[in-house]
């Protein structure tokens, strides 16, 4: 009788996932950090998202975030690998942070272990929900290449698309891609961004906020084609009475099979800034 081989999912805390979700599909998390002045926490570990954005309201100066080093990934997959398992690891694009390139580190100092490291050109829960099709893949026995072949097809139709209320957080981390364009734009223009080739890019510019959050309504209703939409997110960085609003539309308008709410979590929303709203879709 031939003996199923386990597969492991990890992902990084970029990826946004609530919690319940991470548990109930036994996904492995490994931290970034979120820095203020000397002071680093581990997102999700030494700080939680509410006490992030009490902070950063509180703090003149944007805080810094740092990436995992190879030698904590490597010391989570020597763990999760011990009794032979596979594990399959899907990060933050490559293009917004270096964990991915920690992760290949990692993995090729344990040649005799099978890790396979998936940039996942996303972030947030464009990330969280490749990770969640991977490890409800895993939880139905599928085999290590199924599942790494389904995380790259679901990179490629997974969607994000959310507002700012300023783009000077995305700037000063150096995150702002091809957005920098919109840098110096008419006040009260609310671009609408999206992910596309791991960066981020300008996909709409819509006057004030109310119009963007409408126009990502629109958005939604043009990819949903017939009731298509399997899965749909409304993320938001501190902003839940506005997240809470759109999930009402999106639900009353659109109804996918399965939608929730989930909170941008410290070190996404220190590039992104509080207030910023979106959904993510595939």
């Amino acid at each position: 009788m031939n003996m199923i081989k386990k597969i492991k999912i990890v992902t990084d805390s970029t990826a946004d996932l609530p919690v319940s979700l991470l548990n109930e599909y036994n996904i492995s998390i490994i931290p970034l950090k979120v820095i203020f002045k000397d002071n680093i926490y581990r997102e999700g570990v030494d700080i939680t998202t509410k006490e992030f954005y009490e902070k950063l309201l509180n703090s003149e100066q944007l805080p810094m975030t740092s990436q995992p080093s190879p030698g904590e990934f490597q010391e989570l997959y020597e763990e999760l690998t011990q009794d032979g398992s596979t594990v399959i690891s899907i990060h933050i694009s490559a293009k917004m942070s270096g964990t991915c390139q920690s992760a290949v580190l990692a993995k090729n100092s344990l040649p005799d272990r099978d890790i396979r490291v998936i940039d996942s050109e996303q972030v947030t829960m464009s990330l969280g929900l490749i990770v969640l099709a991977a490890a409800k893949a895993a939880k139905e026995n599928n085999t290590a290449d199924e599942i790494e072949a389904l995380a790259y097809e679901v990179s490629k139709r997974v969607k994000l698309f959310f507002i700012v209320d300023t783009l000077d957080n995305l700037q000063k981390g150096g995150r702002i891609g091809k957005a920098s364009a919109l840098i110096g734009t008419v006040l009260n223009i609310k671009p609408i961004l999206t992910v596309e080739d791991g960066i981020v890019t300008p996909y709409e510019k819509i006057r004030g906020k109310s119009k963007a959050i409408e126009r990502i309504v629109g958005i939604l209703k043009e990819y949903d084609n017939n009731n298509k939409l399997k899965f749909c997110v409304i993320l938001h960085a501190n902003a839940l009475d506005e997240a809470v609003s759109l999930h009402e539309r999106v639900i009353t308008q659109i109804n996918p099979h399965e939608n929730i709410i989930s909170d941008i979590g410290a070190v996404v929303g220190t590039h992104a800034g509080a207030g910023t709203i979106g959904v993510v879709f595939y």
